[in-house]
C-alpha cells in the first residue's frame, strides 16, 4: 500500500496542478467577460450602477484566481496590503465628498500606475539576476527575449510616465498646484527631447545584453526620464483640458497594466489593461471632439494662457450685466412651463446637487417640465454631473445629452445655469477670435430667458469671458449656488 501511495502520490500532485491551473483560468476568463459587461453597463446611466457591480465582481474573481496560484508562497504581506487597502478604500467611500471624484480618480491612476511599475522594476531586477547566475552556473549566455524586454520596457515607461502625469494632475485639481497652464520657453521641445531619449534608451535596452553593466544603468535612467516627463507633460495644461487628460492617463495607465500581464504571463491582466486602455484612448477622444480640440493642441497648446489677457480686455469694458433678486428668479421659474438645468462645475464645488434635484420638485409640482443639459466636459471628468445628479436620485430619464436637448432650449422658458460657464458661452458659435472658438457648446442663449446661478464674474477654467452674462435676456444670481438653490426653494414653497 505504501509503495502504490508513492508511486500515486506524483500522479496526483500533477493532477491536482491541472485542476488548479484549470480553476484559475477559469475565474480570469469569467472575469474578463464581467469587465466587459460592466464596461457596456456604463454607456447608459440607468446601467451604470449594474455595470459597477459586474465590473467589481469580475475583479474579485481576478484576485481569487491570483491568490491560488503557485507562485505564492507566503500570504504575510498579502494580508496585511488587503486589510490596508480596505481601509482605505473604505475611508475614501464613505468621507470623501462626490466633488472630489475627479481628484480621487487622478490619485487612483497614479497608485494603479506605481504598482504595474514597481512590479516592472522587480522583475526586470529579479529575472537579471536569475539569467546571470544560470549563465555562471552552465556558462551559456542567457539574456531577456526581444518580446519580454520590450513589455518590460514599455510597463516602466508609460507607468512611470502615468505615476507623476496623473499626481500632477490631481494637484492642479486639488489646488495645490496651480490649475493655470505654467509655460516657459522651448517648452514643448525640451519635453518632446526628453521623451525621445527616453525611447531611444528603450530601444537600448532591447538590443543590448542585460548582462552588460550598463544596461541596469540605461533602465533606471529610463524611468526617472518617464517619471520627469509625467510631470513636464502636465505642467502647461490647464484646468479646462483636465477631462481629456484624465482620461489620457487612464488609458496609459491600463496599457502599463497590460504589459505588465505580457511580463508575467498573466491573461486576465493583458485584457482588464487592453480594455482600460482602449476606453480610455477612445474617451479622451470623445472628450477632445467636445471641445473641438486635439490632441496635439490639448497636450501642447497651453490652452489658458493666452485668454487671461483676452478676459482681462474683455473685462474692462462696461457692458452692462442684469442682476436678478431671489423672489424674482422664484416667480420666473414657478410660472414657467418647460425649465432646462444646466449643471456645471459651481454646482459641484458647492455641493449644491441635492438642492437641485429639490428646486426641480418644487417646479414640477406646480406644473412645469424639468429637464437637465449635460455637455460632455462639463466639470473635470467625464460624466461629472451625471454622477452628482445620480448621487442626489435625479431620474435618469431627465438627464440629455448634448445631442439630444440643443434643439429644446429654443422652446425652453427658462435655461437654469449653475455654475458652468465655458460650456454655454455664445463666444464658441460667433467669435472666431476666441480660444474655443468651435466648441460644440449648450445652445442656452436660445431659451426665452436665462438665469446664472454664479459666485461672481470671474472667467471660468479657460480664462474667457461669457458673452451670455451680457446678453439682455440673461440675469444672474450671485452668490453660493447651494445656498442661492435653497433659497429659491424656499421662495417658492412661500408663493
Amino acid at each position: 500500500m505504501t509503495q502504490l501511495l508513492a508511486q500515486a502520490t506524483p500522479y496526483l500532485t500533477v493532477q491536482s496542478l491541472d485542476a488548479r491551473r484549470l480553476f484559475i483560468e477559469v475565474c480570469y476568463l469569467a472575469a474578463s467577460a464581467l469587465f466587459i459587461l460592466g464596461l457596456r453597463g456604463l454607456t447608459a446611466p440607468d446601467k451604470a450602477r449594474r455595470g459597477m457591480q459586474l465590473a467589481a465582481a469580475g475583479m474579485l474573481l481576478a484576485v481569487i484566481g491570483t491568490l491560488i496560484k503557485e507562485e505564492i508562497v507566503s500570504y504575510i504581506w498579502i494580508i496585511v496590503g488587503l486589510v490596508v487597502g480596505s481601509g482605505i478604500g473604505a475611508a475614501i467611500s464613505i468621507w470623501m465628498p462626490m466633488t472630489a471624484i475627479p481628484q480621487r480618480t487622478a490619485i487612483s491612476h497614479a497608485f494603479g500606475a506605481l504598482a504595474a511599475t514597481l512590479v516592472g522594476i522587480e522583475h526586470y531586477d529579479h529575472m537579471r539576476h536569475e539569467y546571470m547566475r544560470l549563465a555562471a552556473r552552465t556558462e551559456m549566455p542567457l539574456d531577456f527575449s526581444t518580446f519580454e524586454m520590450l513589455a518590460l520596457g514599455f510597463e516602466v515607461l508609460f507607468g512611470s510616465l502615468t505615476i507623476t502625469g496623473s499626481f500632477m494632475a490631481f494637484g492642479k485639481l486639488q489646488g495645490f498646484v496651480p490649475s493655470r497652464p505654467i509655460t516657459y520657453k522651448f517648452q514643448n521641445e525640451i519635453n518632446i527631447g526628453l521623451f525621445g531619449l527616453a525611447v531611444v534608451l528603450f530601444i537600448g535596452l532591447i538590443a543590448a545584453s542585460s548582462q552588460d553593466w550598463w544596461h541596469p544603468l540605461m533602465f533606471y535612467l529610463m524611468v526617472a526620464l518617464g517619471l520627469a516627463v509625467g510631470v513636464l507633460i502636465v505642467l502647461p495644461i490647464g484646468g479646462a483640458d483636465m477631462p481629456v487628460v484624465i482620461s489620457l492617463l487612464n488609458s496609459y495607465a491600463g496599457l502599463a497594466a497590460s504589459a505588465t500581464g505580457f511580463a508575467l504571463q498573466n491573461n486576465v491582466l493583458i485584457i482588464a489593461g487592453a480594455l482600460d486602455g482602449a476606453s480610455g484612448f477612445f474617451l479622451s477622444i470623445l472628450m477632445s471632439r467636445a471641445m473641438n480640440r486635439s490632441f496635439r493642441n490639448v497636450l501642447f497648446g497651453a490652452f489658458g494662457a493666452v485668454a487671461e489677457q483676452e478676459a482681462a480686455v474683455a473685462g474692462a469694458d462696461e457692458r452692462i450685466v442684469k442682476s436678478v433678486s431671489v423672489d424674482d428668479a422664484a416667480i420666473q421659474l414657478a410660472y414657467a412651463s418647460s425649465v432646462i438645468i444646466v449643471p456645471g462645475y459651481g454646482m459641484a464645488v458647492a455641493q449644491a446637487q441635492h438642492q437641485v434635484r429639490e428646486l426641480a420638485e418644487q417646479i414640477e409640482s406646480r406644473g412645469g417640465e424639468v429637464k437637465y443639459a449635460i455637455h460632455p466636459v462639463a466639470g473635470r471628468m467625464p460624466g461629472h454631473m451625471n454622477v452628482l445628479l445620480a448621487e442626489a436620485n435625479v431620474p435618469y430619464d431627465k438627464l440629455f445629452e448634448m445631442d439630444e436637448i440643443n434643439h429644446e432650449f429654443s422652446r425652453a422658458d427658462v435655461a437654469l445655469v449653475i455654475g458652468a460657464n465655458d460650456v454655454v458661452n455664445p463666444a464658441a458659435k460667433k467669435d472666431a477670435s476666441s480660444p474655443i472658438y468651435g466648441m460644440p457648446i449648450l445652445n442656452a442663449d436660445q431659451a426665452k430667458s436665462v438665469i446664472v446661478l454664479k459666485r461672481s464674474m470671474n472667467p471660468g477654467f479657460s480664462q474667457i469671458e461669457n458673452e451670455l452674462f451680457y446678453d439682455p435676456k440673461c440675469a444672474l444670481l450671485f452668490g453660493d449656488a447651494k445656498s442661492s438653490l435653497s433659497k429659491l426653494v424656499a421662495a417658492m414653497k412661500s408663493l
